[in-house]
């Protein structure tokens, strides 16, 4: 017959039952059930003895994950475990059979008691390779109450009915003492061995020592209802002797004589009945027989009548659709007119059986009723929840705060979930009501927590973008100007924004009513998002560093202090010019390297001018001040690795790409301004012209002694300045003496040829006119002629003297002048 108490993944069953009878059907069911008979040798078997009441049920239960009934203290002390009971160990590897023993030294079987538990101590004896011995702590030493005669007893069938094969004997002292384990484990080993000693053995095993048939172990554990959580964790620690028991150095003394899991039943079910016929060992009393079984049916028929019963049927339809008015009270009267049935019935049997089968009658009555009050339980539990959360989104909406709201929430459904329990309650179940409320509390407050998970989610989003929108902008202002002062400026700023939004953000926080630790954590996580985001903004400068140098370079060198454009006149000096935009993309370039969010001093800027800019006279200073080149490292001194964002190798890299891109511009600079130096300086020197002067004296004299000569010369002068007016003498000399000279040659012939034609034509006119009518010369033909030699120096002046469209366009310009 299969225990209801052992399912699951425990497999129980009792196979010896209260009248000593194996039940083999049941015990072939658990095997198969179990999966035994496919594990070959891999098995193990553990049993345990001792007295009635002493925990063993509830110390296989702790120790193997079974499932066997346990005493209920609050009920008496009374016979649990009738029979033996088998189950299957869970979680421990090898496969463990369990079996769990009646108790001895019982009350229920009176007289009888004494041939049972001979029977089934034999019976674990020889079935077990681990047999358990549960021993009061205080009983150690007593005659009885620590199973010595039995063991006697045990000793000498068991060497005289089987071949004796190496069993653990496992001694458990429950309710330990403060007497050391120490003596306690001598004086029980003594007291065995004096017992194995006493005992008259065969011929055959007449010398043989205690550790040839026994290996004797000794444990202690603590009170199950005096230090629960300490008794739970001096099992756990038993538990893992169990683990591999069967491997060499095992807890299982001898694996020798153990037959395959095949036929575990078939040899159990021989050893049983090799037991039970001998004559030394009675059966139970006949009465308590005839009234274990009799009050078993009616107990059963009156199980069958409530299962079948109408009212209940109604009741329990009517948990399944939701929640019921007086369930408790209308389950209790259907519980109780059943009872009261059975104990009419059973009135003039066994007190004690007919008290042990109504109670498995209650449970097994409340064991069905159950899912019921389950259902019921689990309708009040959605009701308060729904309730909970309809009440708490109300309340947030009117603004009220978010723990203020939750605390009043919580109080309101779990009044009316505790009515809802009191109403459902059943008398005849102890039942801990604490379990359920604290399941309602853990759901509420799962709820709670993820919609402030996602309120905080929402308001740290907030706070992080404003804060994002404060910092970025500014920062990467700051960053562009690359004065020294930036990174003071940014510390300012992230300091200043960083703190208003710490300030409003604890403020927001306070109303969520979170632990300390939890909101000074989100606090942190807010500046450190601040610090990420000046980090960020500077990392992106960095990498734009090089292209942030050439607009500062050429800002300075093509614009002066007062941001107008430069001019190249000749009296710049381009070589310090030069050297101050080449520094100011430097210092650029130095506000970048690293990040300073700390008020730290450091080197960077000097060691990148002493290393890149400074040369020449400057190198003493440099092997005076570094005593290695400061840029040939991939760190920088007194900055972490972490906030450096151009280590020193990469800024020597950068700086020749820089130098590279800019020495074109410079050469530029240079270009024009010799040239425009070149234009202010096309006469010969002063020496030169008194040289001449003093060498051409004579020619001088002579020319005033012959006035023709001097004539001639002033219609020269006279046409070399109306040359000189046409074209921009000084811009053809600029692109060069000989291509000036080419050009001008080129084009004298034919401005000798426009100037002949200009004055006839001004004299023609001037015969034409009158003498009384108006004196005064045109003034637009003298007018339009200095404006035509200004223009075409403009256009000679930005056109190449070599191109032909030059004289072309002066050609059409004389042309034109001519017509006007």
């Amino acid at each position: 017959m299969d225990a209801a108490a052992g399912g699951g993944e425990c497999h129980a069953a009792q196979v010896v039952g209260v009248s000593g009878e194996m039940d083999a059907a049941a015990m072939e069911r658990f095997a198969a059930a179990a999966g035994l008979p496919g594990r070959g040798l891999s098995y193990a078997v553990v049993s345990i003895l001792g007295p009635q009441g002493s925990g063993k049920s509830t110390l296989l239960n702790h120790l193997f994950g079974t499932n066997f009934r346990e005493m209920d203290a609050l009920r008496g002390r009374h016979q649990t475990t009738k029979g033996i009971w088998i189950a299957k160990a869970v979680g421990i590897e090898p496969f463990t059979v369990v079996l769990d023993l009646e108790g001895t030294d019982g009350r229920e079987r009176g007289q009888d008691d004494t041939a049972f538990e001979k029977q089934s101590a034999l019976f674990a004896l020889a079935v077990s390779d681990i047999v358990m011995i549960n021993l009061w702590c205080h009983d150690i030493g007593r005659e009885h109450a620590a199973n010595r005669p039995l063991l006697r007893t045990v000793f000498q069938v068991l060497m005289r009915l089987f071949s004796p094969r190496k069993t653990t004997l496992l001694l458990v002292i429950r309710d330990k003492t403060k007497t050391p384990l120490e003596y306690l484990t001598q004086a029980l080993k003594d007291d065995i061995q004096k017992i194995w000693d006493s005992v008259r053995k065969p011929e055959a095993y007449k010398e043989a020592a205690l550790n040839e048939f026994f290996n004797v172990e000794v444990t202690a554990l603590s009170s199950y209802e005096e230090k629960e959580e300490l008794f739970k964790e001096q099992v756990g620690q038993l538990r893992q002797r169990f683990y591999h028991s069967i491997a060499p150095g095992g807890l299982a003394a001898d694996r020798r004589g153990v037959v395959p899991a095949s036929g575990f039943c078939l040899s159990a079910l021989q050893i049983w009945k090799v037991i039970r016929e001998n004559k030394d060992l009675n059966l139970p009393a006949h009465k308590v027989m005839v009234a274990t079984v009799r009050c078993e049916e009616i107990a059963n028929e009156k199980l069958t009548c409530f299962l079948s019963d109408k009212g209940w049927l109604e009741l329990e339809a009517a948990a399944k659709s939701g929640p019921v008015p007086s369930f408790g009270t209308r389950l209790g009267a259907i519980l109780d007119s059943y009872l009261s049935e059975y104990d009419m019935e059973t009135l003039y049997f066994d007190e004690g059986v007919r008290t042990a089968k109504r109670k498995q009658l209650e449970s097994s009555m409340l064991d069905h009723t159950y899912p019921a009050l389950e259902t019921v339980i689990e309708h009040l539990h959605l009701v308060a929840l729904n309730k909970f959360r309809s009440d708490l989104e109300q309340t947030l909406r009117s603004r009220e705060g978010f723990a203020a709201s939750v605390h009043q929430c919580v109080q309101a459904s779990m009044a009316e979930f505790d009515a809802g329990l009191r109403d459902a309650a059943v008398k005849h179940v102890e039942w801990d009501a604490s379990k359920v409320r604290n399941k309602l509390q853990e759901h509420m407050q799962a709820h709670v927590e993820s919609i402030r998970n996602t309120k905080l989610a929402e308001l740290k989003a907030s706070y992080e973008k404003n804060l994002s929108d404060a910092l970025a902008g500014p920062v990467q202002s700051i960053l562009e100007t690359g004065e020294r002062d930036s990174w003071a400026c940014i510390r300012i700023l992230y300091r200043r924004e960083t703190e208003n939004a710490a300030l409003a953000f604890s403020a927001s926080l306070s109303e969520f009513g979170l632990d300390q630790t939890v909101s000074s954590k989100m606090i942190s996580d807010l500046r450190e998002h601040a610090r990420s985001v000046v980090e960020m903004k500077a990392r992106e400068e960095a990498g734009n560093v090089l292209m942030r140098m050439k607009e500062r370079f050429f800002t300075v060198l093509s614009r002066d202090r007062n941001s107008m454009p430069r001019t190249w006149t000749g009296d710049e000096d381009i070589r310090a010019i030069t050297r101050e935009a080449r520094l100011a993309a430097l210092r650029l370039m130095s506000v970048m390297a690293a990040i300073r969010l700390d008020d730290k001093p450091d080197k960077i800027d000097r060691a990148l001018i002493t290393a890149l800019l400074d040369s020449g006279p400057f190198s003493q200073k440099r092997s005076v001040e570094f005593t290695y080149d400061p840029l040939a490292s991939s760190t920088w001194e007194e900055v972490p690795p972490k906030d450096t964002l151009i280590t020193p190798v990469q800024c020597k890299s950068i700086w020749r790409q820089f130098k590279a891109e800019t020495e074109y511009a410079v050469a530029q600079a240079m270009s024009m301004q010799e040239t425009h130096r070149r234009s202010k300086n096309w006469l010969p020197p002063a020496w030169t012209i008194l040289l001449l002067a003093i060498l051409g004296y004579n020619e001088f004299v002579f020319l005033l002694r012959n006035p023709l000569y001097l004539l001639g010369f002033f219609v020269a002068f006279v046409l070399s300045y109306a040359i000189w007016l046409q074209y921009d003498i000084t811009a053809y000399f600029r692109h060069g003496t000989l291509s000036a000279l080419l050009t001008i040659s080129s084009r004298l012939l034919p401005t000798i040829m426009d100037i002949m034609t200009a004055i006839v034509n001004m004299s023609h006119s001037h015969k034409k006119h009158s003498p009384g009518r108006s004196s005064r010369p045109p003034q637009v033909h003298t007018h339009s002629f200095r404006n035509q030699m200004w223009r075409q120096a403009q256009v000679q002046y930005h056109q190449s003297p070599d191109s032909p469209s030059t004289s072309s366009s002066v050609d059409s310009n004389g042309g034109d002048e001519h017509e006007s």
